[in-house]
């Protein structure tokens, strides 16, 4: 089954609304609609070319309330394109109770994260091997700054405002806590490159085919359109005032 235009739609509106009563302050361009975007130029090619923005999937698992995400990336540099120099990444993430990302991990990213408001967070860890498997490693992390000794599948609960740090080759899941309402995380890293960074350990797709049931509001974080000729000529003129 592939994930709905609908769900996408009603899924960033839910983020939108959740962190406004968090008080969560999103930038301008996290609330611009397709039609805004006809108007963007060259301006915006940062928030293009490193993706930042709004990023809805399931996965490619065809159930988004059990294994799905809903982020959005404030910042983020890039690998592909010049003149992106950031070396850092940062996103806000809408955790519902149980929903979570699958299992993976990532080959060079380090990142930390933090609970930011609502309920609590689980965050399953396991190390992995040289085969890109989990590991029978018992290892340490650290939440908030404080060493904690882990066993293979061990679970980390962050209660608001506490944060754990993930390294490199850490498999990982996190979700929301039954019974303890919606919470946002935050996360907080080196570079991210959903492209090839990503190790999944079950056939999984990072950016979703979508049924386009209903109309797009908003452009996802892979979907941004060229810009027009129009658009183009309006930056130049305004670039020349």
């Amino acid at each position: 089954m592939l994930l709905k235009r609908s769900q996408i739609n009603a899924s960033i509106e839910l983020a939108m609304k959740t962190f406004r009563e968090y008080g969560i302050s999103l930038p301008g361009f996290a609330y611009w609609t397709v039609d805004d975007w006809k108007n963007k130029g060259h301006e915006a090619d940062e928030i293009r070319d490193c993706m930042l923005g709004w990023d809805v999937t399931d996965f490619g698992q065809g159930d988004f309330t059990k294994i799905g995400r809903t982020l959005f990336t404030l910042r983020n540099g890039s690998l592909r394109r010049s003149g992106y120099d950031k070396s850092y990444a940062e996103k806000l993430i809408l955790d519902p109770e149980g929903q979570r990302s699958p299992a993976h991990f990532h080959r060079t990213k380090m990142e930390d994260i933090i609970n930011r408001a609502g309920g609590n967070i689980l965050v399953q860890l396991t190390k992995a091997n040289a085969s890109n498997e989990r590991s029978n490693e018992h290892f340490t992390i650290k939440v908030d700054g404080v060493v904690r000794d882990m066993a293979p599948g061990d679970i980390v609960r962050l209660e608001p405002g506490q944060g754990v740090c993930i390294p490199p080759r850490t498999i990982h899941q996190f979700w929301g806590e039954d019974g303890t309402g919606l919470t946002v995380s935050g996360e907080v890293s080196s570079l991210c490159d959903d492209h090839a960074d990503n190790c999944f350990l079950e056939p999984s797709a990072r950016f979703p085919e979508i049924d386009e049931d209903e109309p797009r509001r908003y452009f996802l974080c892979h979907e941004y359109p060229a810009v027009s000729q129009d658009a183009a000529l309006e930056t130049v003129s305004v670039g020349a005032l």
